[in-house]
């Protein structure tokens, strides 16, 4: 099953916390993996993205708990966005 692909191919990478599988009509399809260690999440992320898992390619994000992230301006939100794009090889049209 998916949830056991997930852990086997995430914890390749560190300790996981927890995977929380979309569920509803909107999730399907979406994971969400907590490491314990925020370096293994960075590297999973960079390690990841772009991974083929049953003929679907992974696009993995990084996201902190809010209360730590730094708010960032409508620009930098952009190029962020720009950024993780063209590292995932995809240009965010619907096709």
């Amino acid at each position: 099953d998916w949830s056991s692909d997930v852990y086997g191919i995430f914890g390749r990478y560190g300790a996981i916390r927890q995977v929380r599988m979309g569920d509803t009509q909107q999730t399907k399809g979406t994971a969400y993996v907590i490491y314990e260690d925020i370096y293994d999440a960075r590297n999973a992320q960079g390690q990841l993205s772009g991974y083929n898992l049953k003929n679907r390619y992974l696009v993995v994000n990084y996201q902190q708990e809010k209360n730590l992230r730094t708010k960032l301006s409508v620009e930098e939100q952009e190029e962020e966005l720009r950024r993780m794009q063209e590292a995932a090889g995809v240009d965010g049209a619907q096709h």
